[in-house]
C-alpha cells in the first residue's frame, strides 16, 4: 500500500490539470466525471490506508524525496498516515466526493462549470496535502493552498462585487492566522531543532513546559483562529457564504475550517504542555460558540444561519481542545462532516428549487414539494441539535461532559449554546417547510425536488448523521467507544487530565439529559412560535426589538473592526501616500529630476557657436585654476 499512497493527492490534483486546461473544451459530464472520479479513487485509496493500519495497527510513512537541509534542519517531503490521518482522508475524499456528485446537478447550467471543477479538485489536494504532511512544512504548504483556493471559489462569481469583496476578505483575515502560525513553526525549529512531527514532539518532551512552548503554542492557535473561524478572526466565514452552495458544504464539513483542529489535534503533544494555552482555547472557544449561536437566532439568509451555525460547533470543538477532550473534538469534526456537509447540500436544494430565493421569509410549506430534501434537512437537524440516537448528540455530549469535570460554569454556557443551536435549526426548519408559501407566483410555479444526483448525496449524508454517532457510544449507555480506542496510539490512552475528576455513570447520564432536555425544549418553543403562532421574521430593523436587531446585524462586529482597524489603516496609507510618498519621497526624487533639467536648461545656453566666447571662458577657466593653486600653497 505504501507505494500508492502518493496518488491519494495527485489523483485531485491531476483532475485540477485535465479540467483546468480542459475547461472550455471538455464536455460538462465528462468534467465532473474527471473531478468526481478522482477524489472518489482517493477515497478507495484512502480506504485501503485505513484497513492497512487498522489490520497492522502501525503507521504508514513515505518519504517522498529529501527536499530542505539547512545545517542539522531537514524537511523531506514525506507523508504520515496514522490512526488521526486516515479518518480525516476518509472525511475529506468521502465527504467531498459526495459534494462533487452534487455540484454536478447544482452547477450545470453555469457558465464556468469547468473552471469550478478545477477549483474543487485543487481545494481537495492541498487539504490532503495539509493532512498527510509528515512534518509542519508540508502542512503549512496545505494550509497556505486550501486559502487560496478559499479565495478562489468564494469569489467564484466575482463579477458581483461584493462577493469579491466577501473573497478578499477571506484571504486577509485567514493571512493574519497564517502570519502566526508562521511564526510558530520558526519557533519549532529553532527550540527543537526541526519540523517532522516526531523529531518535534521527541524533543518537547524532554524540554517540558516552559515559556517558549506556551508562546509557540499560542501562535499555532492564532493561525488556527484564522483558518477554523474563531474570535476574533471569525467574520469571514459568514461571508463565505457568496460562493455557490457546494464550495460552503466544502469549506465547512470536509476542508478548510477543519484544518485548526486538525493542526492542534496533531500537535496535542506540545498543547498539552502549556495549560495557559489550554486555557485561552477553551475560553475564545465558549465564547465563539456562544456568539455565533447568538447571532444565528436572528438571521434570515438560509445559508448564513448555517455558516453562523459552523462557527459555533467549531467553537465547541475548540472547547473540547482546550479541556483536554482531543478524541471528543475529533468526534465532532467527525460527525459535523456529516450532517453539516447535509445541512448545506439540503439548503442548495432548496435554493435550487426557489430559484436562487436564500430569504427564509420568503420560502415555506416546502415539505411537499422537496420531500427528500425535507426528511433529510429535518435529519440533520435533529444531529446538529444533539437528539439521540443521532450523530451529534454522542460527540456534542462529550464534549459538555468533559467540560464539566473542567469548569460547571463552562458546562451550563455550553447546554446553554446547545439550546441555542436547537432553536435556529428549527426555526430555519420551520421558516422553511412549513406554513404556507411566502415566495412569488413565479417562484411557487418552479418549485420541484432537485434530480438524482444532487439528491442522493443527500440521502447517503443522512444515513450517515444518523448512524455516525454509535462509533463513540460512552460507558454510561452501555456501548463501546470505538474511536477512543482506534485514536488511542496518538492521543494514548484515556487518562483523567490534570485537575479534572472522573464522572460516575450516573452523573453522565444526568448531564446528558440535561442537554437533551434543553434542546428539546428550544424546538418546542420554535415550534410554537414559528409554526403555532405562524411568526414571519421582521423585514425592517424599526420592527425589531432592541436585543434582536443587535443579533440580526451581528453585533456590528463587522463595523467595529471597520471603525478601529480598517479605517486607521485606510487613514495612515492616506498620509503616507500624501505626505511621505507625494511630497517626501516624490518630492526628493521629482525635485532633483526637475533640478538637473533647469540646470542643464541653463548651462545650454553657455553654448553659443561664438569662438572667441570659447576662448574667453578658456582663459577664465585657467586664471581659477591658477587662483586655485595658489590659494592651495
Amino acid at each position: 500500500m505504501d507505494k500508492y499512497i502518493w496518488l491519494i493527492p495527485l489523483l485531485p490534483l491531476a483532475g485540477f490539470v485535465i479540467n483546468g486546461l480542459g475547461r472550455n473544451a471538455l464536455p460538462k459530464n465528462l468534467i465532473g466525471t474527471i473531478a468526481s472520479a478522482m477524489v472518489l479513487i482517493s477515497f478507495g485509496l484512502s480506504l485501503g490506508a485505513f484497513l492497512e493500519i487498522q489490520s497492522t495497527g502501525q503507521p504508514i510513512n513515505v518519504t517522498l524525496f529529501n527536499w530542505i537541509s539547512v545545517g542539522k534542519v531537514q524537511v523531506p517531503f514525506a507523508f504520515l498516515i496514522d490512526q488521526l490521518s486516515a479518518i480525516m482522508l476518509l472525511i475529506i475524499t468521502g465527504v467531498g466526493f459526495l459534494i462533487h456528485l452534487y455540484s454536478i446537478g447544482y452547477m450545470h447550467h453555469d457558465a464556468g462549470f469547468g473552471k469550478f471543477f478545477a477549483y474543487l479538485n485543487l481545494f481537495v489536494f492541498f487539504m490532503l496535502l495539509l493532512v498527510l504532511g509528515s512534518n509542519y512544512v508540508i502542512m503549512f504548504i496545505g494550509w497556505e493552498g486550501v486559502g487560496l483556493c478559499s479565495y478562489l471559489l468564494i469569489g467564484f462569481w466575482f463579477t458581483n462585487p461584493s462577493y469579491a469583496d466577501a473573497a478578499k476578505k477571506a484571504f486577509v483575515m485567514n493571512r493574519i492566522g497564517d502570519l502566526g502560525f508562521l511564526i510558530g513553526v520558526f519557533l519549532i525549529i529553532q527550540y527543537f531543532g526541526g519540523v517532522t512531527f516526531s523529531t518535534v514532539f521527541a524533543n518537547a518532551a524532554k524540554a517540558g513546559s516552559s515559556a517558549p512552548m506556551v508562546l509557540i503554542t499560542l501562535l499555532l492557535f492564532v493561525g488556527a483562529t484564522g483558518k477554523s473561524a474563531q474570535i476574533p478572526l471569525f467574520t469571514w466565514l459568514p461571508d463565505a457564504m457568496a460562493g455557490p452552495t457546494p464550495v460552503s458544504a466544502l469549506i465547512h464539513a470536509a476542508t478548510m475550517v477543519t484544518a485548526g483542529i486538525y493542526m492542534i489535534a496533531r500537535s496535542h503533544v506540545l498543547f498539552s504542555m502549556a495549560p495557559i494555552t489550554m486555557n485561552v482555547i477553551a475560553v475564545v472557544g465558549l465564547a465563539t460558540a456562544l456568539l455565533a449561536a447568538l447571532i444565528a437566532i436572528t438571521q434570515t439568509d438560509i445559508k448564513k444561519v448555517l455558516a453562523y451555525s459552523t462557527v459555533s460547533q467549531l467553537g465547541y470543538m475548540f472547547l473540547g481542545l482546550g479541556v483536554g477532550a482531543y478524541t471528543g473534538a475529533f468526534f465532532h469534526v467527525l460527525t459535523h462532516a456529516f450532517f453539516k456537509a447535509l445541512l448545506f447540500l439540503g439548503a442548495g436544494s432548496v435554493i435550487h428549487a426557489v430559484s436562487g430565493e436564500q430569504d427564509m421569509r420568503n420560502m415555506g410549506g416546502l415539505r411537499g414539494k422537496l420531500p427528500v430534501t425535507f426528511i433529510t434537512m429535518l435529519i440533520g437537524t435533529l444531529a446538529i441539535s444533539g437528539i439521540p440516537p443521532f450523530a451529534g448528540f454522542f460527540s456534542k455530549d462529550e464534549i459538555l461532559a468533559h467540560t464539566f469535570t473542567y469548569s460547571p460554569v463552562f458546562y451550563v454556557v455550553g447546554v446553554i449554546t446547545a439550546m441555542l443551536t436547537s432553536f435556529y435549526m428549527f426555526r430555519l426548519m420551520y421558516l422553511t417547510f412549513w406554513g404556507k408559501f411566502r415566495g412569488t407566483h413565479e417562484q411557487e410555479h418552479h418549485l420541484h425536488e432537485s434530480p438524482a444526483n444532487m439528491t442522493i448525496p443527500l440521502i447517503i449524508l443522512a444515513v450517515l448523521s444518523t448512524v455516525g454517532g454509535f462509533i463513540g457510544v460512552p460507558e454510561a449507555l452501555h456501548g463501546h467507544h470505538w474511536l477512543e480506542h482506534w485514536l488511542e496510539p496518538v492521543f494514548g490512552k484515556p487518562t483523567e487530565a490534570p485537575g479534572v475528576m472522573g464522572l460516575s455513570q450516573n452523573t453522565e447520564l444526568v448531564l446528558m439529559a440535561a442537554s437533551v432536555t434543553g434542546a428539546i425544549i428550544a424546538l418546542v418553543y420554535a415550534y410554537v412560535k414559528y409554526v403555532n403562532r405562524a411568526n414571519v421574521p421582521a423585514r425592517g430593523d424599526e420592527n425589531r426589538p432592541a436585543l434582536v436587531n443587535l443579533s440580526y446585524h451581528k453585533f456590528y462586529i463587522d463595523e467595529f473592526y471597520d471603525t478601529i482597524i480598517r479605517k486607521p489603516l485606510d487613514y495612515l496609507s492616506g498620509f503616507f501616500y500624501k505626505v511621505v510618498d507625494k511630497m517626501g519621497i516624490d518630492g526628493i526624487v521629482n525635485g532633483l529630476g526637475e533640478g538637473s533639467v533647469e540646470t542643464g536648461k541653463g548651462l545650454r545656453l553657455l553654448q553659443t557657436g561664438n569662438v572667441g566666447f570659447y576662448i574667453f571662458m578658456m582663459v577664465i577657466g585657467i586664471i581659477a585654476a591658477l587662483v586655485y593653486s595658489l590659494v592651495k600653497i
